[in-house]
């Protein structure tokens, strides 16, 4: 063979092993935290802690503004992942039921069209997946410490170590034995930052150098918002010294008086665990705090263990993204971020989610998209988590069926306006009145208001205009001023409840009407 010939050979094939790297299927990794605030990111703004692995996201992908969750409650939106429908269509709108999994779930398809599936950590839906080619799921919440896990052939083993340490390890191990010649999707499921927030021992009193700042809300007095007035997920109120805080806790296993989490631990993390909390506790009592004072000593101990548990969050989505990078994987594998839902930091003296208002409706969402988002570009149409589902099957070139009410974001990621893109977004939330006694309520976001529904608790109607006020501390419903916006706002809110067919809302919103 002569040079010239050989020369175009190679050239033929590099050029078709790159169209062939360009068609191959893309693997997926999804992580899905648990209860991670979007302000507490940096990339979100955040300017007092560090999260430079999610930050790298943020850096090499796409940042998404504003992305919401129809439910904003644990297990409901991983129902809504599973299946891109609302809470009222999957069955699924509450915490501690069983999610039906002999429903449509998109990892179904990804399974008949060649893709290999892992669910990995936490899943919280009372059922075992399906769909999953492997899993190994924490029962229900899971534990911080030395957890649980549910495998494959629905054993429960035990394992020592910190869970996010843990859920990281299993992936590794999945990836390493998985079959080589077909691409994959993988949920990685953190338990961070769920309540209680216990640290992994190496993280404890990360940040307790620090001096977080009141949120400009801390203080707020509820005017005009009777279901603020009613919740009970108040860092001043509801927010316990021994189990959230751990002044006072034993992490030393005692028969007289029992603590669950103390009798998983081994001595060591006992030792370690007791220490740094007894040293939380002396200096407490010292401070003999009442008043304003004993709540703004709530709310830094809160941020302190909520951030130092996040503080393992981040190290491992580091682990993830250099393991992608070590093994070449990362070339042919998105990366998409995101929480379950928001989290009160202290906003309206609050901790926990829940309400349609804007810390608690809206998520991190980034997204690594190699060859296809750009570094560092800005999203700030409207997504939500109903359009996870049908994301993930456009990337993986599969059609969605029509029972799927989100819509494919993939457009959004040329950065140009989509047409007919959606410039309202429907919400319904339902658990009451345990734990928070925060009102069921439906209602319309917009880019310019907000407007809900409360019913069953209380019963009221709120209105903000997000433009004045960005907070949503005005109430503004039947104020002569709006009275026209209002009633286009109510309009449209009649038109998304039949769009999304939620007979409830719909019967609610009509008897309402017809007095």
């Amino acid at each position: 063979m002569t040079t010239g010939k050989f020369l175009l050979l190679l050239l033929f094939a590099s050029s078709a092993l790159s169209a062939s790297s360009q068609t191959k299927q893309p693997n997926i990794i999804f992580i899905l935290s648990d209860d991670h605030a979007y302000q507490a990111i940096g990339a979100y703004g955040n300017k007092q802690i560090a999260t430079p692995n999610i930050d790298r996201l943020a850096h090499e992908g796409a940042r998404f503004t504003n992305a919401f969750v129809t439910n904003s409650i644990c297990g409901p939106s991983r129902a809504t992942l599973l299946t891109g429908k609302y809470s009222h269509k999957n069955g699924y709108p509450l915490n501690e039921q069983k999610f039906n999994v002999n429903q449509f779930t998109f990892p179904q398809l990804l399974q008949q069209n060649g893709y290999q599936t892992a669910w990995i950590g936490k899943l919280h839906l009372g059922s075992l997946p399906i769909g999953f080619n492997y899993f190994n799921i924490l029962p229900g919440q899971g534990q911080y410490v030395n957890p649980d896990f549910i495998n494959n052939h629905n054993d429960t083993v035990r394992y020592t170590g910190y869970v996010t340490n843990l859920i990281t390890d299993f992936l590794f191990n999945w990836l390493q034995i998985r079959d080589t010649s077909k691409p994959f999707f993988a949920v990685v499921g953190e338990k961070a930052t769920h309540r209680e927030w216990i640290p992994d021992i190496p993280d404890l009193g990360a940040y307790d150098q620090l001096q977080f700042e009141l949120p400009s809300t801390f203080y707020d007095n509820y005017n005009n918002r009777l279901a603020a007035q009613e919740q009970d997920m108040s860092i001043e109120k509801t927010m316990t010294m021994q189990y959230d805080l751990k002044v006072h806790r034993s992490f030393i296993y005692n028969k007289a008086k029992p603590d669950f989490f103390a009798k998983r631990l081994k001595a060591q993390q006992q030792q370690a665990y007791q220490e740094y909390y007894d040293k939380i506790t002396n200096e407490f009592e010292q401070k003999k705090l009442t008043g304003k004072a004993l709540t703004e000593w709530k709310f830094q101990r809160y941020l302190k263990d909520y951030y130092a548990t996040a503080k393992s969050l981040d190290r491992n989505i580091g682990r993830i993204l250099n393991y992608l990078d070590s093994t070449g994987l990362s070339r042919n594998t998105i990366v998409i971020y995101a929480s379950d839902q928001g989290f009160y930091l202290g906003e309206h003296g609050w901790f926990d989610k829940r309400f349609i208002y804007d810390e608690s409706l809206k998520t991190a969402f980034l997204m690594r998209y190699p060859g296809v988002t750009k570094p560092g570009s800005v999203v700030n149409q409207i997504i939500s988590n109903i359009d996870w589902a049908p994301t993930i099957l456009d990337i993986a070139g599969i059609t969605s069926p029509a029972e799927i009410q989100g819509t494919s974001i993939l457009p959004l990621l040329s950065n140009k306006k989509v047409n007919g893109w959606r410039d309202a977004f429907y919400y319904h939330y339902y658990e009451y009145p345990e734990p928070h006694k925060v009102s069921p309520h439906f209602g319309l976001r917009t880019n310019d208001y907000l407007l809900i529904r409360f019913y069953h608790g209380v019963e009221s109607w709120e209105l903000f205009d997000l433009k004045k006020d960005p907070h949503q501390l005005k109430n503004v419903y039947n104020n002569q001023q709006y009275a026209a916006i209002q009633n286009a706002l109510k309009k449209r809110l009649r038109e998304e409840i039949l769009k999304f067919d939620d007979k409830e809302a719909l019967d609610i919103f009509d008897k309402e009407e017809v007095k």
